[in-house]
């Protein structure tokens, strides 16, 4: 577990004298997190994308319900079309092999029907069914793994804030200390004990602890920013994070529940129901219902035979396809796909081991981060120690400001590597998270 912060620095957060901090509204980690469930504009889109996978799941099973279309059409023949007759047919007497033309029908022709089509087999359509509800699925652990992306950003936004805020806390330490030496170097100087140089130095050294701090709390303004970005909420919205950093050790699972691996087993689903449906093709034929029922009509306008009659014409019957050749297109898809199937494999054995080797590194890296944070807190405490003796000493002649100049480094430095330490401990210990599968609790 992360060892609490140094006392001191939650004494000076709480008196921080941070003006805007006051009209802040302070944010939990989890309020953070909760908003952005409803307000991150990817989580929406997402969450489109689910609703876009069921509809097209639906359009897939719609092929199954019967189709039914009206069709009509007029012609009009300004030559009739023309047919052969065997001279025969009219005539016994005539030789055999004598034709005739003659042109059959009227010139005004309507045609007018409903036509109903249903399918009663097709491997393609209940392939296409199977493969739609597959890539609902895979596009459910999008929208999941996108969650703890953005859950991942979130958390790792929220903890750059807070270790802004300590290093802010830190500063304004160092810049009373500093304000205090000042004071002190300039009391030295009225009695003549001390070099204008010296009371120089103790300026400079005030002046850039001010700019890093103005630097500082610059960064922190955009850090807020990006959180509130990722939450989805205004920019004009004033927001604070809660100073305290409390971080419990992960508990890690198994890592074949990670989102990737499982994102890739669902697209090998996917690829062999592709395949599947592919070869189902190849040697199943179709069946389907058809039906219909219309009128056909007949016109002629020269008078004074003009006539516009209609007559009724209706079916119904079954209609069987089966592939025979098709130009071993579908071959090579099947191809294609065990292909796409291989590199799926592959991919998988990939992601597993990378992720193994990430996991045991991040492990490494916490345990190292967790020890050094146990060590820079007591450097700080110590750093601390020696630069109150350090002051004293120079209020009592036995120092020169160079020590005390020096003393007041070593213990920015040792708050620099503390803030450091943090740093690593708080992102190996997300990254760990986050390979394990269980960044979401």
């Amino acid at each position: 577990m992360l060892v609490n912060t140094h006392k001191l620095i939650f004494g000076l957060i709480v008196l921080f004298g941070w003006n805007v901090a006051r009209a802040q509204e302070v944010w939990t980690l989890k309020q953070c997190i909760d908003t952005a469930q409803v307000h991150n504009k990817t989580l929406r889109i997402n969450r489109n994308n689910i609703s876009i996978s069921e509809q097209r799941k639906k359009e897939a099973q719609a092929n199954l319900i019967p189709k039914v279309t009206a069709n009509t059409d007029y012609k009009y023949f300004m030559e009739l079309p023309t047919q052969l007759m065997p001279m025969n047919a009219l005539n016994p007497q005539a030789p055999e092999g004598q034709f005739r033309d003659l042109q059959f029908g009227v010139p005004h022709n309507i045609n007018a029907n409903v036509q109903l089509a249903m399918p009663l087999y097709n491997p393609q359509i209940y392939g296409a069914i199977q493969s739609t509800q597959i890539a609902k699925e895979l596009t459910e652990l999008h929208f999941q793994k996108s969650a703890e992306q953005v859950l991942f950003d979130i958390t790792t936004l929220y903890y750059n804030a807070q270790i802004i805020l300590h290093h802010l806390a830190f500063l304004d330490s160092n810049i009373a200390n500093t304000g205090k030496l000042l004071k002190n170097m300039e009391l030295l100087k009225d009695q003549l004990l001390a070099k204008g140089s010296d009371v120089s130095k103790v300026k400079l050294q005030a002046e850039q602890l001010n700019t890093q701090r103005q630097n500082v709390n610059y960064k922190l303004i955009q850090v807020l920013n990006a959180l509130k970005l990722n939450m989805g909420i205004s920019f004009e919205q004033n927001i604070s994070v809660v100073s305290e950093i409390q971080q419990k050790v992960s508990l890690e699972s198994n890592t074949r529940n990670i989102l990737d691996l499982k994102i890739i087993q669902k697209q090998n689903q996917l690829l062999h129901s592709d395949l599947k449906t592919l070869n189902q093709s190849r040697f199943l034929p179709s069946l389907n219902l058809i039906a219909s029922y219309g009128t056909t009509g007949f016109g002629y306008d020269k008078t004074p035979n003009d006539f516009l009659k209609f007559y009724p014409i209706g079916f119904a019957g079954l209609q069987l396809t089966y592939p025979l050749f098709n130009g071993t297109v579908t071959q090579r898809k099947i191809n294609q796909k065990k292909l796409e199937i291989s590199n799926n494999e592959l991919q998988a054995q990939l992601i597993g081991d990378k992720n193994k080797m990430e996991t045991e590194n991040a492990l490494r890296q916490r345990t190292i981060a967790q020890q050094t944070v146990i060590n820079t807190e007591n450097q700080i405490t110590l750093a601390q120690s020696i630069y109150e003796q350090t002051i004293l000493q120079q209020k009592q002649g036995t120092a020169i400001l160079t020590d005390v100049l020096l003393a007041d480094n070593a213990l920015r430095e040792a708050q620099q590597n503390y803030l450091s330490a943090v740093i690593d401990y708080l992102k190996a210990d997300l990254e760990l998270k986050k390979l394990a599968g269980t960044i979401k609790n």
